[in-house]
């Protein structure tokens, strides 16, 4: 009896421990965060949106594949980061757990550069815009040469993202 609680006491500690390497170590509060909806090459997509400081800084960390799944309708999920102004940009994936895309674009919506990023990348600088970029959309990975975005292509950026106080 005493060797089979034992047992059983080490699987439960051994599987708790085994767990600690596969799931998040932080929530992300995705619910707190406003949506727009954004078509891309003609898919849909809700977007949360990270437009203030720490928004941006905790991006999709600890974001796992189901938080990321495709809503019932077929809608992509994803995230649209905001700046006041357009500026050289560059991410990088700490704690971002699964891969992304990633579509800079300017403030009319034009892509200048698209990246696909391996997860938990911590090299800073590894994923730059190339250009001034005042938006930054990440998607799931291989999702942009699915749709066959490019750079050259045009998003419609929604005016509420635009001009958000109006």
């Amino acid at each position: 009896m005493i060797k089979t609680t034992m047992l059983a006491a080490f699987i439960m500690i051994a599987i708790g421990f085994a767990s600690l390497g596969c799931a998040p170590t932080q929530p992300n509060a995705l619910d707190q965060l406003g949506t727009v909806r954004v078509v891309i090459q003609d898919q849909p997509f809700e977007l949360w949106i990270a437009d203030n400081d720490d928004e941006r800084e905790k991006g999709l960390m600890f974001i796992t594949k189901e938080q990321m799944a495709p809503l019932p309708d077929g809608t992509e999920r994803g995230m649209i980061f905001v700046f006041d102004r357009e500026r050289y940009l560059s991410f990088w994936m700490k704690n971002t757990i699964i891969p992304l895309d990633i579509a800079y674009l300017t403030t009319s919506g034009k892509v200048v550069s698209i990246h696909t990023m391996a997860p938990l990348d911590e090299r800073s600088g590894n994923y730059p815009s190339g250009k001034p970029s005042r938006f930054a959309i990440e998607v799931n990975a291989n999702v942009y040469s699915r749709l066959g975005l490019e750079s050259g292509t045009v998003i419609t950026i929604p005016d509420s993202v635009l001009n958000p106080t109006s």
